[in-house]
C-alpha cells in the first residue's frame, strides 16, 4: 500500500530563497500552461507538452524535468476537474459553483506543491540531507528532520516522486512510500464497533470513550479568536491570524492519529475486525441549528475514518462499513428502535425492555453487530490507497 510521509526541510536563508524562487517559477509556468489549456483545450499531457514545453523552458528557465512536471501537473489538474464536474461534485450545470469551476482556468498558488523525481532530488539518509535541483543550479546539503520512525520508512520504502511544498512558512517534502501490508486476518472472531461523534470523538464496544469536550472548547476559542482578528482587520491582527492559521487542523490531525492508532491496536490485539459507520454525505443529511453547524462541519470525521482504515490495512485488520441509520435509536439488546429511546445526548433507555446504557456505547454495539452481519454476507474491506501520515 502507498503512504505519503511529510519530511520537514531545514534550509538556510540562502537555501530557502532558492527554493522559493524555484517553486514560484514552476507554479508561474503551470499557470501559463493552464491558461493555454483553458483557451485552446489541449488538456491531454501530450498535447500540452507539444504546445508549451519549449516556452516553459525558455521563459522561466526550468530544466527539462521541471518543465515536464509543471505541464503534467496542469494536465492532471484538468483531468481531476473534469471528473469532479462529471460526478456532480460542483453541483449541476448552470449553478453558480459549477460555472465558476468550469468557467475559468485552474490557478496554482506560488507555494503549491511541485513534483521532484530522482533526477532532480536525491536523499542522503545518514547525513539527513537532500540534494535538490533549483532554478539557480543544483543545491546540496539541505538538511531535513522528522520522527525517527517516519524517516526510517522513507529510507526503506520511498518510491517515485516527492513533492516540494511550502506551508505556513515551513518547507516540506512529501515522499511517497510503498509499504508492505500485513497478512490480512480473514477470520476475525468479532468486530470492534466504533461510534464517531462530537461530544465523544470515538466510542468503542470495549467501553473506551475518546472525549472531545476539551478539544471542542479549544476549537471554539480558536474560532472566536479568528472572528475577532478578522473583524479588527489591522496589520498586526492579520499577522497574528496567519500565525494561528492551520493550528486547529494540525491539532485535529494529531488527535485523529492517536485515536486511530489506539483503535487499530485494540482490534489487532484481540483478533477482531473494525466496523465503522458510512458517513459519506453526513453534512448534507444532518440538519442542525446554526450554532451547532460549525462544530459538526469543522470536525474531520472523514480524516479519522481514513486514518483508521489505512492503519488497519497496514496491520491486517479487516474493516467494514455499515449503514448508520438509527444506530443511536436502536436497542442493542432487543433491537427496538424509537427516537424516544434516547431522552438525552448521553443516555439510552429502551422503552420496551428497559435496557439502560450510555448512548454512544449502545450505538457502538449496534455498529459492531451490523459489521459482523456485513462481514458474513461477504462485504470486502476498503481503504484509501494514498494517505498522509505525518
Amino acid at each position: 500500500m502507498k503512504l505519503v510521509v511529510r519530511v520537514k526541510l531545514l534550509p538556510t536563508p540562502a537555501q530557502a530563497a532558492a527554493l522559493e524562487a524555484t517553486l514560484t517559477a514552476c507554479n508561474e509556468a503551470a499557470n501559463w500552461v493552464s491558461a493555454e489549456a483553458f483557451a485552446k483545450k489541449p488538456t491531454s499531457k501530450r498535447a500540452l507538452r507539444d504546445r508549451t514545453y519549449r516556452v516553459v523552458k525558455e521563459r522561466w528557465g526550468l530544466g527539462a524535468q521541471a518543465a515536464q512536471h509543471s505541464i503534467k501537473k496542469t494536465a492532471d489538474a484538468y483531468t481531476t476537474l473534469r471528473a469532479n464536474l462529471k460526478a456532480g461534485n460542483y453541483g449541476r450545470p448552470g449553478t453558480k459553483r459549477y460555472e465558476k469551476a468550469a468557467g475559468e482556468p485552474i490557478a496554482f498558488r506560488a507555494e503549491s506543491a511541485q513534483p521532484f523525481d530522482d533526477r532532480m532530488l536525491s536523499w542522503q539518509h545518514q547525513e539527513r540531507t537532500v540534494s535538490i535541483w533549483t532554478t539557480g543550479g543544483r543545491m546540496k546539503e539541505v538538511a531535513f528532520t522528522g520522527q525517527a520512525e517516519q524517516l526510517a520508512v522513507v529510507a526503506r520504502c520511498r518510491q517515485g516522486e516527492s513533492d516540494l511544498i511550502r506551508t505556513g512558512g515551513q518547507w516540506y517534502l512529501l515522499a511517497t512510500c510503498e509499504i508492505a501490508e500485513a497478512e490480512p486476518n480473514t477470520h476475525p472472531v468479532a468486530f470492534l464497533g466504533v461510534d464517531l461523534g462530537i461530544v465523544n470523538i470515538a466510542t468503542t464496544t470495549d467501553g473506551t470513550r475518546h472525549s472531545g469536550r476539551r478539544m471542542n472548547r479549544r476549537r471554539e476559542n480558536d474560532r472566536k479568536l479568528r472572528t475577532k482578528l478578522q473583524k479588527k482587520g489591522t496589520k498586526s491582527a492579520r499577522r497574528r491570524a496567519r500565525k494561528h492559521a492551520g493550528k486547529e487542523a494540525r491539532r485535529a490531525r494529531d488527535i485523529n492519529h492517536k485515536i486511530s492508532k489506539s483503535i487499530v491496536a485494540a482490534a489487532q490485539r484481540t483478533g477482531r475486525g473494525i466496523a465503522l459507520e458510512e458517513l459519506t454525505g453526513i453534512r448534507e443529511r444532518v440538519r442542525l441549528r446554526k450554532p451547532q453547524r460549525a462544530t459538526l462541519h469543522s470536525w474531520s470525521f472523514h480524516q479519522l475514518g481514513t486514518f483508521i482504515a489505512y492503519k488497519a490495512k497496514r496491520s491486517g485488520v479487516p474493516v467494514v462499513y455499515v449503514n448508520p441509520a438509527y444506530t443511536s435509536q436502536e436497542c442493542s439488546q432487543c433491537h427496538h428502535t424509537h427516537r424516544h429511546n434516547r431522552p438525552s445526548q448521553a443516555v439510552f433507555t429502551c422503552r420496551v425492555c428497559g435496557f439502560v446504557e450510555h448512548a454512544d456505547l449502545n450505538s457502538s454495539h449496534n455498529i459492531a453487530a451490523r459489521g459482523w452481519m456485513t462481514w458474513v454476507r461477504g462485504a470486502e474491506s476498503t481503504a484509501p490507497a494514498l494517505t498522509l501520515i505525518a
